[in-house]
């Protein structure tokens, strides 16, 4: 297994990658979830992170987010330091340049697939009509009709691929997904896999996926593990150590 510097890559650029994470140290009480942690990931890469519950897995993704400030070192996102902003800026700088899809896609039910989708780009301020035509356009990119039909009468693959248009109305540099396909049968998992691990040749952006399914992390372009605070390459499934 190769050790935290490797996962690294050689450093070019890293000033310049979507996610540039140096250093990173996370404790609560006795526990050290991050351990100078190191993790760079580039424009048009994605990565997926595994690791045992408690590992930290969540915590990296938090940091990254701006919503968990570590104790030491620097989380780059887009070329800035996301912890050391203010609230108010962290939160511009969040809805600029990050997308996110949750486990259970965290949409509103209530709403339809086209309003959820617009919703990031009208809290940020932009034209309603702009935001509505471009939700309407991922939508029929990711294979969602436009419909007006609620989005809580979707099924569970239709829900996740709204949660990823939602993700991406921003256009944003870096996309995380924390166990995107946890609530997903098999088929619907693999569709869905298929269409996260290929945004980031078609979209540019980087892609951070945290997923305790061997399966999905094998389809990312690395896959490390999150043991003892430190990331550290895991072997593809069937490989030894």
């Amino acid at each position: 297994m190769r050790t935290t510097s490797q996962v690294r890559g050689d450093g070019s650029g890293a000033n310049d990658a979507p996610l540039a994470i140096t250093g990173a140290t996370y404790t609560i009480g006795e526990r050290t979830l991050l351990d100078g942690l190191d993790l760079v990931v580039e424009a048009g890469t994605s990565v997926a992170v595994t690791g045992p519950s408690g590992s930290g897995k969540s915590t990296l993704l938090m940091c990254a987010l701006g919503l968990i400030r570590p104790d030491s070192g620097v989380v780059s996102v887009a070329g800035a330091d996301i912890a050391r902003m203010s609230a108010r800026a962290r939160a511009r700088h969040r809805r600029a340049h990050l997308g996110v899809v949750f486990q259970s896609g965290e949409l509103l039910p209530e709403l339809t697939p086209v309003e959820n989708v617009a919703l990031p780009g009208l809290l940020d301020g932009q034209p309603r009509d702009a935001v509505f035509s471009r939700a309407e356009e991922l939508l029929k990119e990711l294979g969602i009709r436009v419909a007006q039909t609620a989005t809580g009468r979707l099924s569970g693959g239709e829900r996740q691929r709204v949660a990823v248009a939602r993700a991406l109305i921003n256009t944003p540099a870096l996309l995380l997904a924390d166990e995107p396909t946890g609530a997903l049968d098999q088929a619907t998992r693999d569709q869905v896999c298929e269409l996260l691990f290929t945004l980031p040749q078609s979209r540019g952006c980087a892609l951070v996926v945290v997923t305790h399914d061997g399966q999905v992390a094998d389809r990312a372009d690395r896959r490390l593990e999150l043991t003892n605070g430190a990331l550290a390459v895991a072997p593809a499934r069937g490989e030894s150590r």
